[in-house]
């Protein structure tokens, strides 16, 4: 498969000057939508470089054999979960110190990484350019100077810091009234039939539908210190779901019909839905837990889902162990999620 890269640039350095590593390592900034990852040396492991891009966007992963991240040592799922956050938190520019230590394959990912996401990616190449894989050998821009490197570090990047998150699609449902107005009732008939044992519910709007409507509840109040724990899991899905729990006590089961179109644009309300939509309350979401549902909304398009599909679905199955295991990690989120959970 034919590869189109984004804009990269190989920074030549010969000598391995420390001035260039240095630079690159006081580059990350990543409120300024800059990181800088650092390859971890001699590491065997496929997913290695996704895992220290998920490290340098401030992830970690949990540790041991029986970690419940052992999915995320999946290429693939790796790479997903490093663009999902890379788009949610605005990434514009990532800087690579000694690239000329990475594999092809490696390299090879990498421009994927930046071509997925948009970011600007800088590699240092500290040996002679002569050794440049084919990859990079055709890359244009190059170079080799102090100046035109701390110039380089000092561009604002080439997409926003600050991303937005338009709303999906509209699905087909009730008319969306203006702000201010009361919406028209259902007719009786109507609502009987939502509601009759057989029959399917009504197609539920979405929340910037129902933000016109309703006010959203009021989030609850987490400590710092877990709301820190949580922007730290590294996948998305796992991370949105459990930030959803926390500021919200809902059941586990309402994350099951969680969909793209339940998420506000700007990501500050989310609608979470009860067994045929009888009871489906609007939640505010508050400013830590945004980056977050955020990532969890990128992961959730990049791999293509329709709108009215559930964002959450794919760590819902085999009793949402993932979930689970990371909710025994935080036990002083209260978290715990007994097997009836998954029912609300």
């Amino acid at each position: 498969m034919a590869l189109v890269y984004g804009e990269v640039t190989i920074v030549v350095d010969e000598q391995d000057d420390l001035f260039y590593t240095r630079a690159a390592l006081q580059a990350h900034r990543p409120a300024e939508g800059r990181i800088t990852v650092q390859p971890t040396p001699a590491s065997s492991s496929p997913a290695a470089l996704a895992h220290d891009m998920l490290y340098a966007l401030g992830k970690r992963l949990a540790p041991g054999p029986n970690s419940p991240d052992v999915w995320l040592d999946s290429v693939n799922a790796a790479w997903l979960a490093a663009a999902a956050w890379g788009i949610a938190t605005g990434v514009r520019h990532v800087v690579v110190p000694r690239a000329h230590l990475l594999t092809i394959r490696r390299i090879d990912q990498l421009l994927a990484w930046g071509e997925l996401t948009g970011a600007q990616l800088t590699l240092l190449w500290q040996k002679a350019p002569r050794g440049l894989p084919p990859a990079l050998a055709r890359v244009e821009c190059r170079l080799s100077g102090r100046d035109q490197f701390e110039a380089l570090l000092a561009e604002p990047g080439s997409i926003p810091a600050s991303p937005s998150f338009p709303p999906a699609a509209p699905m087909a449902g009730p008319a969306v009234v203006a702000a201010g107005q009361s919406p028209a009732p259902l007719p009786r008939e109507t609502r009987a039939a939502s509601l009759r044992p057989g029959r399917p519910a009504r197609p539920c709007t979405s929340a910037m539908a129902t933000a016109q409507l309703v006010q959203a509840v009021p989030y609850l109040e987490i400590a710092s210190e877990e709301a820190s724990a949580l922007a730290a899991l590294a996948h998305p899905l796992i991370a949105g779901a459990l930030s959803v729990l926390a500021f919200t006590r809902a059941g586990l089961g309402s994350l099951r019909f969680t969909r793209d179109l339940d998420i506000t644009g700007d990501v500050c309300a989310i609608k979470l839905h009860g067994v045929g939509h009888r009871h489906c309350p609007l939640h505010t979401v508050p400013a830590w837990a945004r980056p977050l549902l955020a990532g969890a909304r990128a992961h959730h398009r990049l791999t293509a889902h329709p709108p009215g599909d559930g964002v959450f679905a794919p760590v819902m199955v085999a009793e949402a162990r993932h979930l689970r295991a990371h909710a025994g990690r935080l036990p002083r989120l209260d978290l715990s999620l007994p097997a009836g959970t998954l029912v609300p």
